[in-house]
């Protein structure tokens, strides 16, 4: 890597759902204390960064996703002191700190939302249209979470619009004042130490202003997906994705490059082309991922392949790549190994997040292989659990607390009651039962980590995809006079592989499961993976 290279570039962030990492005072919610507790053990993975869950005070109805104080911490977490303490021991053990930033709505409890309501100076601050002279929304626009994306206020007789829950209401980035005091959020924080953010709905932070209807979806095209939401059955082309989103992506990653060796990435969950989430790094934000690879839940080469089919035509983007995150059933789950944990799988999908193109985000727990939860409807605190319950349950699953120690009460998250239970399987797959076993997959993924650091293939290079037939994965990481090549068997039956690059190939000590070759036959092991220097 030249001096020039940033340091995010093939880099492993380490995502921290902070209210269920580690509690330090005891009332079930994890804190910045707790978190400082176990960065050893962040740093010990190998991770070169965190990114931090929402910090800001809310009302937790979407659980920190509705902020209602940009310039503070969440009482839960602790003090803005213990976040400066936070950002000093993470820097201290070489991990950057990385804040997770909601700019495109705040709470309806935030006080510009209680100005503009009362048409203050900052009326023009947040998106409001008349009613239609039925009363009913101004256009046919859906919210993500359920219902219109409108809700009609009587105090100024009129709808504000929210792309998610009505105790969301959209920022109007059309108005200078409201942009840039957004972007002097940013500057707050990086003054502060933050060493960048992740940008939540990095799609959507313009609406168009003629508040045209959205069209539908034609019903030749709406598949299994599409009906399985209200939303998705329109194409959201006027209340988000607007092309001049990238403006907004441009403005944003030059402010945050005033401060050096920053990085700002962006969630991207649809519009892709359109709204800037293939942009170069000097064009719209450093990087950004798509829910191309999140949504996939059939465990076959096509999900790779056909995510980086979709960047072939953005060169010089740089992508983020993850298969799991605070939003999305748990890879282990999804793809397959169901809800009492599947070693295998995980240690599968574990050596191709590390190995394919792209800063890696590792969600917590991923690295313990933890499957999803089964909750009861009692026990969701997802406001989205209740929408099509029993047939999709909200993101609770995802987010329950990391199991520290299978012994201790509570398998060591906090001494009080855990905010959200645990899984029954997840005390066998607890951190203490992994980190002296050799063979957990804990340590696999500590291999791993080291392995890409040492290879300037795996972090920095190109991903040229090698004629196989499914359900053969197979790929080259070049990176000057560094070639790797990765096979996967993505399948529960052995398969052999044949290919002329084999005879000139020098094993390596990765991949998992069972799989080498012999006169010039690459024989894998059900979900095995196999690495070859050329």
């Amino acid at each position: 890597m030249s001096a020039a290279t940033p340091w995010w570039r093939g880099a492993v962030v380490y995502q921290v759902y902070i209210r269920s990492f580690c509690d330090g005072d005891g009332d079930g919610q994890g804190d910045f204390a707790g978190l400082i507790s176990k960065l050893d053990y962040i740093a010990g993975l190998g991770v070169d960064a965190i990114w931090l869950s929402p910090i800001h005070p809310s009302p937790n109805r979407d659980w920190g996703y509705d902020v209602s104080d940009y310039e503070n911490v969440h009482p839960d977490y602790g003090t803005l002191a213990d976040f400066d303490a936070l950002l000093e021991a993470g820097h201290a053990r070489g991990l950057k700190v990385l804040v997770d930033e909601v700019l495109c709505h705040t709470s309806d409890e935030h006080a510009w939302f209680a100005d503009s309501m009362y048409k203050g100076p900052k009326a023009d601050w947040y998106v409001w249209a008349d009613p239609n002279p039925d009363g009913t929304a101004p256009n046919n626009w859906l919210s993500a979470f359920g219902g219109p994306a409108w809700s009609y206020h009587p105090v100024r007789r009129q709808h504000y619009h929210h792309k998610f829950l009505r105790q969301q209401p959209k920022l109007n980035w059309r108005n200078p004042e409201a942009k840039a005091t957004a972007l002097e959020v940013l500057d707050f924080w990086l003054r502060r130490g933050a060493d960048g953010f992740r940008l939540d709905v990095a799609n959507a932070y313009l609406h168009d202003p003629a508040l045209a209807n959205n069209l539908p979806v034609e019903p030749e095209k709406r598949t299994a997906a599409i009906w399985s939401h209200a939303a998705n059955l329109q194409y959201h082309f006027h209340d988000s994705n607007l092309p001049e989103n990238v403006a907004c992506l441009d403005e944003i990653r030059r402010t945050v490059e005033r401060y050096a060796g920053r990085f700002v990435f962006g969630e991207f969950s649809e519009g892709f082309e359109r709204s800037g989430a293939y942009a170069a790094p000097d064009e719209g934000l450093h990087a950004a991922y798509t829910f191309s690879m999140l949504l996939a839940d059939r465990l076959s080469p096509d999900f790779v392949k056909d995510n980086y089919a979709l960047l072939e035509p953005h060169p010089r983007h740089w992508p983020c790549v993850s298969f799991s995150n605070h939003d999305i059933v748990r890879a282990v789950t999804r793809f397959g190994g169901g809800r009492d944990g599947d070693p295998a799988l995980a240690k599968l999908l574990l050596t191709l997040l590390f190995s394919i193109k792209g800063t890696v985000l590792l969600y917590q727990g991923e690295e313990l292989g933890l499957p999803e939860v089964d909750l009861r409807r009692d026990q969701l605190k997802d406001p989205t659990g209740d929408l099509y319950y029993p047939l999709f349950k909200g993101r609770d699953g995802c987010r329950t607390p990391m199991p520290w120690d299978a012994d201790a009460p509570n398998l060591g998250f906090t001494t009080g009651q855990p905010w959200l239970p645990f899984g029954p399987a997840h005390r066998a797959l607890a951190v203490s039962e992994q980190e002296d076993d050799t063979a957990s997959v804990l340590n696999h993924a500590k291999r791993l980590l080291s392995a890409r650091k040492q290879s300037a293939a795996l972090r920095w290079g190109g991903i040229e995809f090698v004629a196989a037939p499914a359900p053969v994965l197979a790929f080259v990481r070049a990176h000057e006079d560094e070639r790797v090549l990765c096979v996967f068997n993505m399948s529960r039956e052995a398969v052999q592989f044949r290919d002329g690059a084999l005879s000139r190939a020098v094993a390596m000590t990765l991949g998992c499961g069972d799989a080498a070759t012999k006169d010039g036959v690459l024989k894998l092991a059900p979900l095995s993976a196999w690495f070859g220097r050329l």
